[in-house]
Order: structure tokens, then sequence, then C-alpha cells
């Protein structure tokens, strides 16, 4: 074998590595969210949404190392037609890991999870689903041809237990409330994938024409507690600091204290974080204003405690960072605010890194 085959071989398994890789985040994806639905696992399902960033990141690795493997290596034949499945295939391993994230959010809305007959039907198909994905990631992982032909048989068979199920849904004495709402879902989920599509052509439109590349998401972020006088500030301020090019950083409260904790803004400023605009601050969200929040955090209590509703593609989570120090500075207040900044720095990281990267600015 020459050079050039060996460096070919290894750049096509790097490639195929990370697919493999890819396909492992996706279908853990599906199965923390089906199980999320189904047991009312709320931060699981909010672990799952969060997680489909490092999917996002995998798609675009995946895509540059293909257009690098074409410009250098000029492949032809069984290597292009590989290469060209492997594009297709990349774009279908996003799609499914987005559908984890509906399931997922789904599963943050619901009150209780399905149960009764419907949630026998989901198990049922969930599993045959689940099955499928497995079989087809691994017929591909391992180009077998066979395993692949057996394994799309499943989908005609999962199609017509879906026929039974929509059966049954019409069956209901509210059939008629239960159609409508179905159609009315289905055509705003259509509505809603044309226009990322066009989005996404957009994109492309720009970057062809002038070179740019479509720049880094900020996300949102608010962080509540009870009474915006101390967490919540931390939270804000520790994520304010340390990735301020990542998210616009809020906090507020169900009721706001008159005045902030002392002893948290003394500490605060002990570490370099300025204090004079702070102020302790009531929520005040309209229903649009909460919308266009990707992340909200509680520190004390569940998110459904503070808002009635929370917008479908907004992640509750929930942080149990226990209570703040009260009373006047002294070494235990000290030591317990200590714990806290490090703590919530912690928690912060782990979710910056998650919506950006382990590079998150």
């Amino acid at each position: 074998m020459t050079h050039y085959e060996e460096r070919l071989d290894k750049d096509l398994s790097r490639i195929r590595k990370h697919v493999s890789d890819m396909a492992g985040l996706v279908e853990t994806s599906i199965k923390n969210a089906m199980h999320a639905l189904q047991t009312g696992n709320k931060q699981l399902a909010a672990a799952t949404v969060l997680g489909d960033h490092a999917v996002n990141r995998a798609m675009r690795d995946i895509d540059q190392l293909c257009h690098r493997f074409i410009a250098l290596h000029l492949p032809s034949a069984g290597h292009l037609r590989l290469l060209s499945s492997v594009i297709r295939a990349n774009i279908e391993l996003e799609r499914i890991g987005d559908y984890a994230v509906t399931i997922a959010r789904e599963a943050l809305q619901l009150a209780m999870p399905p149960s009764g007959n419907m949630a026998n039907e989901l198990e049922r198909v969930g599993s045959e689903t689940q099955l499928m994905l497995r079989q087809s990631i691994q017929a591909f992982n391992e180009l077998n041809a066979g395993m692949a032909r057996s394994t799309m048989v499943l989908e005609e068979q999962m199609e017509n237990d879906l026929d039974i199920i929509y059966a049954e849904l019409m069956a209901n004495d509210d059939r008629e409330a239960v159609k409508n709402l179905l159609a009315i879902f289905a055509v705003f989920t259509q509505l809603k994938r044309v226009a990322d599509q066009a989005k996404n052509l957009c994109e492309e439109t720009v970057f062809a024409a002038t070179g740019d590349t479509k720049a880094p998401k900020v996300f949102k972020i608010l962080f509540v507690d009870e009474d915006n006088s101390c967490l919540s500030q931390m939270a804000e301020a520790i994520a304010r600091k340390n990735y301020p090019g990542s998210g616009f950083y809020t906090s507020a409260a169900r009721k706001a204290a008159g005045k902030l904790n002392p002893v948290m803004l003394q500490f605060l400023e002990s570490h370099g974080i300025s204090t004079t605009e702070l102020k302790a601050k009531t929520i005040d969200l309209t229903p649009l204003e909460l919308t266009t929040h990707h992340v909200i955090v509680s520190l004390q209590g569940p998110v459904k405690s503070y808002f009635e509703n929370i917008p479908f593609h907004t992640t509750p989570l929930e942080w149990d960072v226990g209570q703040p120090p009260a009373g006047e500075e002294n070494d235990e207040t000290t030591r317990r605010l200590e714990e806290l900044y490090r703590e919530i720095a912690l928690q912060v990281r782990d979710l910056m890194e998650l919506l950006r990267g382990e590079e998150a600015p």
C-alpha cells in the first residue's frame, strides 16, 4: 500500500468513526427521550434537549471532514459513493436527533406520563423504532446490505401498526376534535420544517456569495429563585464573567427582596465581579418574552412553580445547590458562599459546554 493509499484509508476511517460516534449519540437521545416521556422524568427530558447541541456539533464536524476528504483525495467510484452516503446519513441522523428533542419537549409539557392503552402502544412502537434504528446504524457502520434490506421491512410493519393506532384514536367519542387537533398539529409541523429548510438555504446562499459562515448561537438564559437576593444573582454574575460571548443572562425572583444579600455582594466584589448595577427583580415577563429564553434555571424549587406555562422550546432546569447563608459576614458565611460559588460555577460550566461546546467563549 502506498503512502497516499494509507492516508486515504486513515482519513476515511476517521470519517466513519465520527459517524459511528454521532449515531451512538442519536440512539441514546431517542432512548432517553422515550424513557423521559414514559416515566415523567423531567430532568432526563431536559438533559436530552440540551444534549442535541452535541449532535449538531458532530454533524458539522462530519460535514467538514467529508468536504475536506473530497477536496484532498478527489474520490471516485466506491469511495465517492460512500462519501455521498455518509453526507446523507449525517443529515438523517441529525434529524433523528431533532425528533428526540421534540419527544423530550413533549415530555416536559405533559403534566402526567401517558397511561393505559396509549402507554402500552407507546412502549411497543417505541421499542420497535429503537430496534430498527439500532439495526440501521449497525448495518451502515458495517456496510451490511443484507441487514439493511431486512431492517427496511420493519418500517412497513410499523406503518401498518400506526394505522391501527390512528384508527383507535379516531374511534374516540370526541373523534372529530382529535382528528382536527392531529391535522392542525401536522400542518404546523410541516410549516415549521419548511421554514427551517428555507433558513438553511438562505445561510448556504450567504456562504456561497460572501464566504461568511453561520455565527455561533448565543443563548438567552434566565436564573430564578425566591427573592433574587443571592443565588440567582450569583449564577447570573458567574455566567456573565465566565461565558460573556455565549449568552445573554438575567435573573429574577418570585418576589424580589428589598435589598441584596450584603455578604454576597462583598463576596462577588472579592472575586472581581462588579455589583454596582445589581438589584433584586421580580419576574415580569409576558408570554411572548418568556418564549425568547432558551433555558430557565431554578435555584430554588421546580421551574413550574414560577411559571404556569413553560414555552415548548424553552428548557427548564433545576439546580439543587442548597440555601444561601443568612446573617453578617464571618468565617462560616464566607465558607458557605465559597461552596455555593463553586457549585454554581460547575453547573454553569456544564450547561454552557453542552450548549456551545468545550471551547465556549
